[in-house]
């Protein structure tokens, strides 16, 4: 336990007798230092157990020793040892009175003890500390190696810091999710630590932080990232009611040093199904749904005998986008990990695609987390065979392009055929298209008689029936059909050719919808 002025002042030798501040002395002595000076502030840390023997004080000034006290306290003395049968005989009354009214420890020195005994018995009981603090950090340091060894070491380890500290323990992934936590309810605890991991995500090597704990607790919560490279690979984070001791400290260093190895043979491993992943959608992309079952093993052997679909994400904003993709996929990754689901992914020039089972969890939020991005675009397939994932790429293709077109963040198959074209086509081309095709017509109308445009809208808007399309223009269908040959003489085109009269329509409609008639 730590060395108090009540440790000095029980210990035999010393002879210290307590003058001033008794309900003071279990304050911790951080070091022992020897001073005359009136002020010694500036040469102190906090923590100390200052030694005088009042030479140069003015001993018999109260309010001069009420100014020293005063400048001790400010530097953060915890006690104040008076060496008497030197220069004073006895502790002086006025710096007996200014102790006990600031509240310091004033201990009384007899001239048989010599500074120096304080001095080695502080040194002492602190090199003692330390080497106690080290060992417990060692034999814990062990307990948690054991731990980490067992079957589900990342828990056993978890469970053993957390009894170890007498708090909680919490691992996050590098999305900040909780991935494992001791005691058990400690994982609701950690989740709501979620805005303090995002802000160390953000931090480029190792970082850490100390935070107040949730809302409702009394936690002192200390954060550390995991891994070796830029980005961290996971968080950990512990919950205590009580400062962290030297001990302690030595234990969590252990536990980040544990965990930063595991995840990091787990990334390891993980780089290397990544790559077979990777291989394996290749070859379904490219329609080798059978030397991709021969490869894919007992890992993505069950992806390959159900209906799968396809998304594909890329950037929709140029400064958040790449960032937000990247996340995604770790997001992705992390949850396909805890639940299970097989999956294969491509991140590639700058896109990310993903293949899962039809009702896997990790398709499902990566469909979410793609929705609720707004620097994403991202387009989702219909289920189909493994044998038909090209089309079902050419799905998730169609579908992103109308996510983007329509500033949509996510878009399924299902979605592309519902509802009119126009918006599908409704792009800045598509309106360059129908505004020449159409200007010849238009020109027409603006210098001579005839009205074109409308009669070729009522035309074409009646199926090419005479009299229906003359009586809504109220005109006689002989008008009309002079109309249409010079529609088609001015167009040069003839409107017996259906893609001609197709293209006509859209044109119009085009123009009418975006407002550029």
């Amino acid at each position: 336990m730590p060395l108090t002025l009540a440790s000095l002042v029980q210990h035999s030798a010393l002879k210290l007798t307590v003058l001033a501040g008794k309900d003071r002395l279990d304050c911790e002595v951080r070091w022992v230092h020897t001073s005359e000076l009136d002020d010694p502030g500036p040469y102190l840390e906090g923590g100390e157990l200052l030694l005088t023997t009042g030479l140069k004080l003015e001993v018999g000034d109260p309010e001069a020793m009420r100014g020293y006290v005063r400048r001790l306290t400010a530097a953060k003395v915890v006690g104040l040892g008076f060496g008497v049968g030197v220069g004073h005989d006895s502790v002086p009354d006025a710096l007996v009175a200014a102790a006990e009214r600031a509240g310091l420890p004033l201990l009384e020195v007899p001239r048989r003890t010599p500074f120096i005994a304080i001095s080695k018995t502080v040194s002492a009981a602190l090199a003692a500390e330390r080497y106690k603090a080290v060992t417990a950090g060692f034999d814990a340091q062990r307990e948690l190696t054991r731990a980490a060894l067992a079957p589900d070491g990342t828990a056993a380890l978890l469970a053993r810091l957390a009894a170890h500290l007498d708090g909680w323990a919490a691992l996050y992934d590098a999305s900040g999710t909780v991935v494992a936590a001791a005691p058990e309810w400690a994982g609701r605890r950690a989740a709501r630590l979620a805005g303090e991991i995002d802000r160390l995500r953000d931090i480029q090597g190792h970082a850490g932080a100390a935070v107040a704990g949730p809302a409702g607790s009394e936690d002192r919560v200390e954060i550390q990232s995991l891994g070796t490279g830029r980005r961290p690979r996971g968080f950990l984070a512990v919950g205590t009611e009580e400062r962290l001791d030297t001990s302690a400290r030595y234990v969590v260093h252990a536990a980040v040093a544990l965990l930063t190895l595991s995840l990091e043979q787990s990334r390891t491993l993980q780089d290397a199904h990544t790559r077979l992943a990777a291989a394996l959608l290749r070859m379904l992309l490219a329609g080798e749904a059978g030397h991709a079952r021969s490869v894919a093993g007992a890992l993505y052997r069950g992806l390959l005998d159900h209906p799968v679909r396809v998304l594909i994400a890329e950037p929709s904003d140029a400064q958040r986008g790449p960032e937000a993709l990247a996340l995604l996929a770790e997001r992705v990754e992390a949850a396909a990990a805890r639940s299970g689901d097989p999956l294969l992914a491509i991140h590639e020039d700058g896109r990310l695609i993903v293949l899962a089972a039809q009702d896997a969890t990790a398709l499902a939020a990566a469909a979410d987390l793609a929705e609720a991005e707004d620097a994403l675009a991202a387009g989702l397939s219909a289920a189909v065979a493994p044998e038909e994932v090209p089309e079902a790429h050419r799905q998730a293709e169609r579908a992103l392009a109308v996510a983007v077109r329509r500033g949509r963040n996510l878009v399924e198959h299902g979605e592309v055929g519902a509802g009119s074209v126009l918006p599908l086509l409704a792009d800045d081309a598509v309106r360059a298209f129908a505004e020449g095709l159409l200007r010849p017509l238009r020109e027409h109308d603006a210098t001579s008689r005839g009205d074109l445009v409308a009669s070729l809208h009522a035309w074409l808007s009646h199926h090419g029936q005479w009299d229906a399309a003359a009586a809504d223009l109220g005109v006689h269908r002989h008008t009309l059909r002079y109309r249409m040959r010079r529609v088609e003489e001015i167009l040069g085109r003839s409107l017996d050719d259906p893609d001609v009269r197709m293209e006509l329509w859209l044109a119009l409609k085009t123009e009418a919808e975006t407002g550029s008639a």
